[in-house]
């Protein structure tokens, strides 16, 4: 089989190739993280512009427009997954603050994300689950999220 063929194969299956334009994968990343935060992530270009615009460039390309944007997961789920995976880390606070209020922008509830963070503690360990839900009690505190009654 012929490189362009399986080229053309895999384009077929996923909806676009791996040669996707540069600043088409910016628009979609750009796009698919207004849709995850609210936010345009101009802050994020803007952060990095002085220290490493490409890096800036490399999350909205590769991370939002490729990963966030595949078909097979719903982004609640992929979400979800973000969080379980930004506790097992135990040192990603910010990014875990963020992730947390994204899962819940796009449909996850409160007690999904603490049910998700309390898993991570048979994996992550408890300190880093604990870390984790006291991030989240920040996060739902800022949306004025209250705790269950009980």
């Amino acid at each position: 089989m012929s490189v362009e063929r399986e080229t053309d194969q895999a384009a077929d299956q996923t909806g676009r190739t791996d040669q996707a334009e540069p600043d088409e994968r910016l628009r979609r990343g750009q796009a698919r993280l207004a849709e995850i935060t609210g936010r345009s992530g101009a802050e994020v270009m803007a952060a990095l512009g002085e220290v490493a615009p490409d890096f800036a460039r490399y999350i909205f390309e590769f991370g939002y427009g490729d990963v966030y944007s595949r078909p097979g997961l719903e982004l609640r789920t992929r979400m979800l997954a973000t969080v379980a995976g930004l506790v097992c880390l135990g040192h990603a606070a910010r990014e875990l603050h963020v992730h947390i209020g994204s899962a819940l922008n796009v449909g996850a509830t409160r007690e999904e994300v603490v049910e998700v963070i309390m898993q991570m503690a048979l994996y992550a360990g408890f300190p880093a689950a604990l870390d984790a839900l006291m991030i989240a009690k920040k996060v739902f505190a800022e949306r004025g999220l209250a705790p269950p009654e009980g």
